[in-house]
């Protein structure tokens, strides 16, 4: 009897210890946090005193800076990162001026978000900016200075000018007459290249030689073809005009009035290329050759279209078709593939059929075609 009293209380017991610890819980709980509505004068003042202090702390505008002259301390102030600061400066001492605030995203480890976020604080004083019309003023009155003082260094002439031939003066007396150093030498270069300057206009296409100085000496230059005229009356070769172009080498082009040294050496390039003329007319394709000199040159020459390389073009290589100035890249194409499917042409009438090309095309690149057979 006694047993079960005892068990009794100490249930009894335990509950009530339960129910203490669970009142001190609530208790404090309602202390800690107090149900809204129910706080009292001094929690609100409190409230208040913690939000003004909150207020006192909040953290001041961003600072701004300039790239061209703030520390490192401005800098992680106005809240660069450490590694992007030092970039900042580091390029700064290498001799960067920050003209635009877009430099700055060029800089080691600036990203686009941190420049967007950092891009009101940046400010570049005036003296540091770029200012286009400033340096376009500056530009131009550098050119003009330098164009001045060439203009003036040429027209003080260093030695007494004399009748004199290009072919035989040097360097030194070349710089004496006004030309530059540089100049010298090119057009010392290029009488080594043509063979000497026979005429004023071979002269002239010397691109060191600017019209100025070519008007200046023109006359004082002595030539060969002048010397000879002067000494025995010209005597026209008849055996030597006309000049059949399709064999001539540069030296016997320059015979032809008309055609300078560049023109040759043009001549026999193109000449290359084509595989020999079929027409004189085909020279006024020439770039270097004008309209007006096409009509001087035109009755001193002619073309043995017996002397023109043609190409097999059922059996020639691609790499031997395409180098001919009249066949396309696209023709080359459709030349290749249509040989592949029909294995060739016996006439020129079959490419114009199978739209290879058109009728004044094949009319061009017909006399330098061989389909291996008597008709073509």
């Amino acid at each position: 009897m006694n047993v079960k009293r005892d068990r009794w209380w100490k249930r009894h017991l335990d509950s009530i210890s339960f129910a203490v610890i669970l009142a001190m819980l609530f208790v404090n709980y309602s202390i800690l946090f107090p149900i809204k509505g129910c706080s009292s004068d001094i929690d609100i003042e409190e409230l208040n005193r913690i939000s003004a202090s909150e207020d006192d702390d909040t953290p001041s505008q961003p600072k701004q800076f300039d790239p061209n002259t703030a520390s490192y301390r401005e800098l992680i102030e106005a809240g660069l990162p450490r590694k992007v600061a030092v970039g900042i400066i580091r390029w700064r001492e290498a001799g960067k001026v920050y003209r635009i605030k877009e430099d700055l995203v060029l800089c080691n480890g600036m990203t686009d978000s941190l420049y967007f976020a950092i891009e009101s604080q940046i400010v570049i004083d005036d003296i540091f900016k770029f200012h286009p019309e400033e340096r376009e003023q500056e530009e131009r009155e550098k050119r003009e200075e330098r164009e001045r003082d060439e203009t003036k260094r040429r027209r003080e002439l260093k030695v007494q000018l004399t009748r004199f031939s290009l072919d035989t003066v040097g360097l030194r007396y070349l710089t004496l007459v006004g030309f530059s150093a540089r100049e010298a030498q090119l057009v010392l270069r290029y009488r080594g290249i043509i063979g000497g300057y026979r005429t004023f206009e071979e002269f002239v296409e010397c691109y060191a030689v600017d019209s100025t100085m070519a008007k200046r000496l023109e006359p004082y230059l002595i030539f060969p073809e002048l010397e000879i005229e002067e000494s025995t009356p010209r005597v026209e070769s008849v055996e030597e005009l006309p000049i059949e172009i399709n064999s001539a080498d540069s030296a016997t082009l320059c015979r032809v009035r008309g055609i300078g040294p560049k023109s040759a050496h043009e001549i026999v390039r193109y000449r290359k290329y084509l595989g020999g003329f079929y027409c004189v007319e085909q020279i006024s394709e020439i770039s270097c050759v004008t309209p007006e000199n096409f009509k001087q040159i035109l009755p001193q020459i002619y073309c043995d279209s017996a002397e023109i390389k043609k190409i097999n073009i059922n059996f020639a290589a691609s790499s031997e078709i395409k180098t001919h100035p009249y066949i396309t890249s696209k023709m080359l194409r459709v030349i290749i593939d249509k040989r592949v499917l029909k294995g060739g042409w016996s006439t020129i009438q079959e490419m114009i059929d199978d739209d290879i090309f058109t009728s004044e095309e094949a009319m061009r690149i017909a006399p330098y075609l061989d389909f291996g057979t008597d008709s073509e």
